[in-house]
């Protein structure tokens, strides 16, 4: 039955049509299982989803399948009435620009970009190497313009983002493609210059110079590899060498076509006659050309002088070159240095810093060396004692998916979690704090306050005497101790008190737990924070450190304050009661008040009207 408008011509929410069902790859549901369904990251909508009737059943528009490293597979219509049960075909496929398909795609347009850079300038100078492998470089060269069109038809099907969200209706991604600037460069990239060959011949592959105008696809996809990359200053240090090698190419490439222009042989400078033994090969040309054009760009010296007014330009454009490439090479490798120092500094603790304070104050040299010994574990063994630090500008969620991939399976290992539900240990991953221990280091001592808790991620420990030496255990890997102290125990002896010394037998790796942190977690964990106060209780009880009548005497106390706390929740309750009443019946009086006020207050009026017009009339004559 349709839904009634109300009088107002609006719709209520009683008069709302029923949500229609769609059809989608999992069969007929409702838009509010649909809608539950894409949160799953099943279904995703394109379009605004509507419910139509065609042909007398239901169709469910805009929903599609997510697939890998694209943002969605978008289907046509459905029809419920299928009763063969055949899959909708797909309709568009939209790539996701932050996806792994995509990234993929920009490295595959590395190589026709790096072909046309190098070859392309190569054949262009060198006429042998053009004769000799035609086929090969035109091959090549249709190969290398099919991925061009092939890369225009990819922005036409990548996605976008506005606002935050990815957009993938393929309307607006073709209009902000038609609008932008790129695909003017990429379609004078691929302008069919190659025509002129019938003209001109194949022997002038200069023709196809406009595919160089791809260039700005190369640098989008280095910087893509740049932040994927495990290694980014080797890839940055890789990126320069390339820069430089280009560079050293297109300058003997346009040594060798100058060398031809002039003549060859016919002066010192240029290259040698091919009548000379083995000065014709392409591969002995191409070998000189770059030894000569390294010496020039170097400003190694060792080359003829310049005979005639070109040799002399194109020795100025070389020194040129090379100044300002000795200058990008300098403060790109400075960056890099730079760059590799700060991530350094801010993953491990300044040693030097502490050297200099330890030798301004003039410690011993036995402590002097245990300093520096740590911080060189530190660096050998890449451990991290500042992990907030490095993380502190992820979002907290991100932070928090980090730190429980990183540090959850360790703390499963520790046998007082192994019970425990997944949320409260995601909860005390992101309290935990790595510590390292260096070999005869204290963790703790017997008697000392505890404040912490602490969890064996690596490294041995041992439970000493108090002469140091007495081992009586030896602590592993999952264990943890110092819990006693920060969990409040009922009868606990010891109080917050440590109760035996614990000694690193080598380098520890720890995770260090605050109470304030336990605390925190465990008030929102009561089970959980029973189960550990019960297995501590239990090792009191072996340590003969739980006063068990002190434990009950404390229970009838809390039992009585609770009882005392409840009467006075009860009181207080019961006076607030008594206020109200007293505040309402306040309030009737005074409005009772106030209406008998009025009531005189007209009834003196009306008295004092008459009385008044008498005194006021004037005298009549007899």
């Amino acid at each position: 039955r349709p839904a009634q408008p109300h009088a107002g011509g609006r719709m209520n929410r009683l008069t709302r049509p029923r949500p229609q069902p769609k059809e989608g790859p999992q069969g007929l549901v409702s838009t509010d299982q649909c809608r539950e369904v894409q949160g799953q990251g099943l279904i995703v909508p394109r379009e605004p989803s509507n419910a139509r009737t065609v042909r007398g059943t239901r169709a469910c528009h805009g929903w599609g399948l997510r697939a890998p490293g694209f943002a969605s597979l978008a289907y046509g219509p459905c029809i419920a009435g299928d009763k063969a049960g055949r899959a909708c075909p797909p309709r568009a496929w939209i790539l996701d620009p932050s996806g792994d398909l995509f990234y993929w795609w920009l490295n595959i347009m590395v190589i026709p970009v790096m072909y046309n850079w190098i070859i392309l300038v190569l054949r262009s100078c060198f006429p042998d190497v053009q004769q000799q492998y035609l086929p090969v470089w035109l091959a090549l060269d249709y190969l290398c313009d099919l991925l061009y069109l092939m890369d225009i038809a990819v922005r036409f099907y990548t996605g976008f983002l506005e606002q935050g969200i990815l957009i993938q209706d393929r309307a607006q991604i073709s209009q902000r493609c038609r609008r932008s600037a790129r695909l003017l460069w990429d379609v004078a990239s691929v302008l069919p210059t190659d025509l002129l060959y019938l003209w001109l011949g194949l022997h002038v592959p200069a023709l196809r110079a406009n595919r160089l105008l791809r260039t700005p696809r190369l640098l989008e996809a280095f910087d893509r590899r740049e932040t994927r990359t495990a290694h980014p200053h080797a890839f940055r240090i890789a990126k320069l060498m390339l820069y430089v090698f280009v560079a050293i190419h297109w300058t003997s490439c346009g040594y060798f076509a100058l060398s031809g222009a002039i003549g060859y042989g016919a002066d010192a400078w240029v290259y040698p006659n091919h009548s000379l033994a083995g000065f014709a090969r392409p591969r002995r040309q191409y070998l000189y050309s770059f030894y000569f054009s390294t010496l020039i760009l170097t400003t190694v010296g060792n080359t003829p002088d310049p005979q005639r007014q070109e040799e002399f330009l194109f020795m100025t454009a070389g020194f040129l070159l090379a100044v300002m490439g000795f200058a990008t090479i300098m403060g790109s490798m400075s960056s890099v240095i730079s760059t590799m120092s700060t991530a350094d500094a801010a993953f491990y603790p300044d040693g030097e810093r502490v050297k200099g304070y330890l030798q301004l104050h003039r410690v011993g040299r036995q402590l002097e060396h245990r300093v520096a010994g740590w911080h060189q574990h530190l660096r050998l063994n890449r451990k991290m004692t500042n992990e907030l630090e490095i993380l502190q500008h992820l979002p907290e969620r991100l932070r928090a998916e980090v730190a429980v991939s990183v540090h959850l399976p360790t703390l499963r290992k520790v046998q007082l979690f192994q019970s425990c539900e997944q949320s409260l240990l995601e909860e005390l991953v992101l309290k935990l704090r790595p510590q390292v221990y260096s070999p005869g280091e204290y963790v703790c001592r017997k008697g000392d306050i505890g404040r912490e808790m602490y969890f064996i991620r690596e490294g041995q420990l041992a439970v000493v005497g108090d002469d140091g030496v007495t081992q009586y255990a030896v602590l592993g890997e999952g264990l943890y101790f110092g819990e006693i102290s920060i969990i409040n125990i009922k009868g606990n002896k010891s109080g917050n008190r440590r109760t035996a010394n614990i000694k690193s037998i080598g380098y520890s790796d720890l995770f260090r737990l605050s109470k304030e942190d336990l605390q925190e977690v465990l008030a929102e964990f009561p089970s959980a924070k029973a189960m550990l106060e019960a297995k501590g209780r239990e090792i009191l009880l072996k340590m003969g450190k739980l006063d068990e009548s002190a434990e009950a005497a404390e229970a009838v106390q809390q039992e009585a304050a609770e009882q005392r706390t409840g009467a006075l929740e009860d009181a207080v309750d019961a006076l607030q009661t008594q206020v109200a009443r007293l505040l309402a019946e306040l309030e009737s009086s005074a409005f009772k008040l106030a209406l008998r006020i009025e009531r005189l207050e007209w009834q003196t009026r009306g008295w004092a009207g008459p009385g008044e017009g008498e005194q006021t009339a004037p005298c009549q004559p007899r």
